[in-house]
Order: C-alpha cells, then structure tokens, then sequence
C-alpha cells in the first residue's frame, strides 16, 4: 500500500517528466522500427509495454523502458535470418523467459565482466551501421522504390557498395527535409541552447517532427515535384472502432520454437538486451538527484516480462534507454509513475491520433536516427579511447571492425578475446620483480613473485632464470605471493637441480618445496 501511496505522491512532477519523455520516445519509436526493417507499429507497442510493464514491475525510479537502438543490428539481421518477422517474435518470447531466469539467478552482475573498452565498441559499432542503414531514407529511397538494395546488412560488402547507386533515385525534397532536420538537432544539441528555457522544454526530435511535417505541407501547396507522399511518410493502422485493436497486434509463430536459429537469436537477444538494460540502469542512478539505487537483478525480471508480452503481441524488443532515461531525470521525474505515464500517452497517440503520425516524413525519422548513430561513435570517443592506451584501444577498435564486418556476436566475441590476451600478456609481465645487489655472498640477484603466481607466468619466470649469470647467489622470495600455482613450484625445483652446474646458489623464501614427477 506504501508503495502505492508513493507512486502517486509526486504527480505534479511525474506527469510533467513523463509527458517530455513521450514526445522524446514517440519520434525514436518509430525511428528504431525503421531502423531495424520492423513494421513501424511494433516501435509503438514496444514503448508502450516499456513505459506500462516495464515502467510498473521495475525497482528503479528514473530509468524508462523502449525499443533501443543498441539492438537494431541484431533485429534486422534475424528478421532477415528467420525469414519472417512472426518467426523473430518466437525469439523475443524466448529472450524474455532467458531475461527472468536470469533476474531470478541474480545475474545481474554479468555488466561487470565486459570490459568498458568492448561495451563502447559495440555501441560505435552499431552507431557506424546505425547512420550507414539510415543514408537511403535521408536521401529518400524508400521501400516502395526497392530500398533492399541500399541498405547494407553488416556482412554484406556489396550492398554498402551499392549506396553509390542512390543518385537516380534520390528525392530532393526528402534531402531537404533531412538537413533541415539535422540542422535543428545540432543547434537543440548545443551546450549554451540546451541551458535555455525552450532547450529544456522542448526535445529536438519532436521539434524535428513538427518542422518536417510542416515542411512537407509547404511542398504540397507551393512546390508539388517536391512534396513526399505516402511512400515516403509512416504508415501506422488506423482504427475504425475500439474493437478492432487485436488487428493491430502481430502474433509469434510457435511452430518455429525448436529451431537452432530461433535459441540463437533469442540468447543474443537477451544477453546485449540485458547488458544494455544493466548499463542504462547505471548511468540512470549517477544521475538520479536522490542517489538511488535500482536493484538490478528486480531490473531482469521486469525487462523479461515486458520481452515476453512484446513477443506475443508483436513488438520490438525493449530494454532501458539512457536516451529516456535522461530526458526523464532531467524533466523532474520523482517516481517510476512518470515511465509509466509515457506508456499511457504513447498507446493513446496510435488510439486517436494515427492520422497525425501518418504525416511525419521518414526523412525525419532517419535524421534523428542519424544523430543517435552519431552520438554513439563520435569522433571524441576514438579519441578518449587512443588516450587511455593500446590496451583500451585495441579491443574497442577490433570490436567495431568485427561488428561492422561480420556481426554483432563476432565483433563482441573479438574484442573479449583481444581484451583476455591483453590481460594474460599484463600476467606474464608482471609475474616477478627482479632486484639486483652486492651482499656479503657477492653479487646477489633477488626475485620477488607477485601475489599470484599462474602457469600463464611460467615463460616469464624461465626466461628470467635461464638469463641469471653464473656465480650469482639468487633468493625467490615468495613472501608477497598468495597462490603459487604448481607449475611454477615446479620451474623453481628445476632451476635448483640446474643451478648446481652454473655454480648458482638458490635461496627461496616462503616457497614450499615439491617432489618433481615424471610424465614417463
């Protein structure tokens, strides 16, 4: 009951955050639908269920819900892969019951065992094929002018060479609309604009909407050869009566389930799904004035029920969107009634208004989708990474190339594995410090092993005993060292027996001593 009563305590500041956040997600809804070659509704239907389900079963009290653009490329490829978009909802079904099971295990920690150099990389990744796939639509090539030859899937070559064939199709008045629509976002992204009173009270991409649709009205009445027609605009269903609304809802073909390719997808999905949800959720708590935490494992569960009813009703995939999720902290939002109200006002537009929505220029769309992809590749962000080492840099830079040239599991498989090597060549430097003084013995060469000593250090340790010059009094002191792995307790042994004939004395400290066995 308490938490009732706090949920509607702060109405007169939740409502205000929640209607900024609708305007906010309604254009990028629509966009990530597009994006990810789904029917535009399924953008809708899955605000809608992040903002109600999500917005009402999560722990957290600023993070907000939706479509995301973080999982256009793996949505893309698998309705292409799965052959229809019905097959790819089985996945998204799939995804939510792996996204509870893991809120149920307490999985929520996984976010803390990819490094920050592989999780940016991926989203550059995805922002570069991001802007790539939205380059058609700026230009105004549209589905009904054979887009499926522009838009390039991230292992097809030949179709992004195929973007060159744009020209006699492009559109002038949609490259109009799309510069117009850029140059909005630049100038609503300024630092000093987004201080002033109309940067935080209206978003830049509903600004962009309302110009585009009024732009394009303007075409129709002055200058027709560049008025974009339907084609070329977003085409949502449009209710006779109330009671028509299952024929909005696209339904999962279940006779698909025990497909490989099915699992394979629905894993994807629920893996980058709820590591992207996990950061969201992070950087949501940073910024959250009352420093609240969001319990993570609760995040799961909300994110796998809201997957699970997306699959069978026909919406995109949803996870927790930084984009919403700053829009709401930074609107004023006290309580989670604020994600949930968007949720209202967005299934409430395509209830009543979808002849409204029907007038936005796709043009629109891609430029918001543009700046979306550009925010997450940026050239500051190559940048920030090439200043904090090649050990930063390698893995974000091989996981880019992988994603954009292979797919999103290669890529993100890639800069782990570069990432691991990075951290086993660091091991096998950092195995030992060598010392080197003159004692009463003579010259005396000290080595001291780290605090753990692993077979992955036993070449580094070899190397630096079989360098010793002769006559040398050499102590191993292991003083410092925690765990000796056998391996190495077995270098040291070795070197004892060898050190007679070099005339080298070995003295070891807080080394225990092995039997060396025999592999014959």
């Amino acid at each position: 009951m308490k938490s009732t009563q706090n949920l509607f305590s702060h109405l007169n500041s939740d409502l205000p955050a929640g209607l900024v956040v609708f305007l906010v997600a309604l254009p990028l809804c629509l966009g990530i639908a597009l994006a990810s070659g789904a029917p535009l509704f399924s953008g809708i239907i899955a605000g809608v269920i992040g903002g109600i389900v999500v917005g009402s079963l999560s722990g957290s009290n600023t993070s907000v819900s939706g479509p995301a653009a973080g999982l256009t490329v793996i949505v893309l490829n698998a309705i292409q892969d799965l052959g229809s978009f019905e097959v790819f909802l089985t996945a998204v079904f799939l995804a939510g019951i792996f996204q509870i099971i893991l809120g149920i295990l307490k999985a929520g920690i996984i976010g803390y065992y990819f490094p920050t150099s592989v999780i940016k990389g991926m989203l550059a990744g995805i922002g570069i094929i991001l802007i790539i796939k939205q380059i058609p639509y700026a230009f105004g090539v549209n589905e009904a002018k054979g887009i499926a030859e522009y838009i390039p899937f991230i292992n097809d070559w030949e179709a992004v060479l195929d973007l060159g064939n744009l020209a006699g199709d492009i559109d002038i008045g949609a490259i109009i609309i799309t510069a117009v629509s850029l140059t909005i976002l630049i100038i609503w992204d300024l630092p000093r604009f987004k201080r002033g009173f109309v940067g935080k009270l209206v978003p830049g991409p509903l600004v962009v909407v309302l110009f585009g649709v009024g732009l394009n009205k303007l075409f129709k009445l002055y200058i027709p050869v560049l008025y974009l027609d339907n084609e070329d605009k977003v085409i949502l269903p449009i209710l006779s009566s109330f009671r028509d609304i299952t024929n909005l809802f696209t339904f999962p073909d279940f006779s698909q389930t025990l497909n490989s390719e099915v699992w394979l997808v629905a894993i994807t999905i629920a893996i980058i799904a709820s590591l992207e949800t996990l950061l969201s959720l992070e950087a949501a708590d940073k910024i959250d004035s009352f420093k609240r935490i969001s319990p993570p494992n609760k995040e799961l569960f909300a994110q796998g029920v809201g997957n699970i009813i997306n699959g069978l009703v026909g919406g995109l995939p949803v996870t927790a969107v930084i984009v919403r999720s700053s829009a709401n902290v930074t609107s004023g939002a006290r309580t989670k009634m604020s994600a949930i109200f968007h949720g209202i006002l967005l299934f409430a537009s395509v209830m009543f208004i979808p002849g409204l929505l029907n007038l936005i220029p796709l043009a629109c769309l891609a430029a918001i989708l543009l700046q979306v992809g550009y925010k997450l590749t940026k050239v500051s962000l190559f940048k920030t990474q090439a200043k904090l080492g090649w050990d930063q840099f390698l893995p974000f830079t091989v996981t880019i190339i992988g994603i954009v040239v292979f797919d999103l599991l290669i890529g993100i498989g890639l800069g782990m594995g570069v990432a691991i090597m990075i951290i086993l060549l660091r091991n096998y430097q950092n195995s030992h410090i060598l010392e080197e003084n003159t004692t009463t013995k003579g010259n005396t060469i000290k080595i001291r092993l780290s605090e753990e000593v692993s077979f992955l250090n036993k070449g580094a340790l070899i190397k630096t005993l079989d360098e010793i010059p002769e006559g040398r009094h050499v102590i191993i002191d292991g003083s410092n060292s925690k765990v000796i792995d056998y391996d190495v307790l077995e270098v040291i042994e070795n070197f004892k027996i060898t050190a007679v004939n070099k005339n080298i004395e070995v003295e070891t400290i807080n080394i225990r001593s092995i039997k060396i066995s025999s592999l014959h």
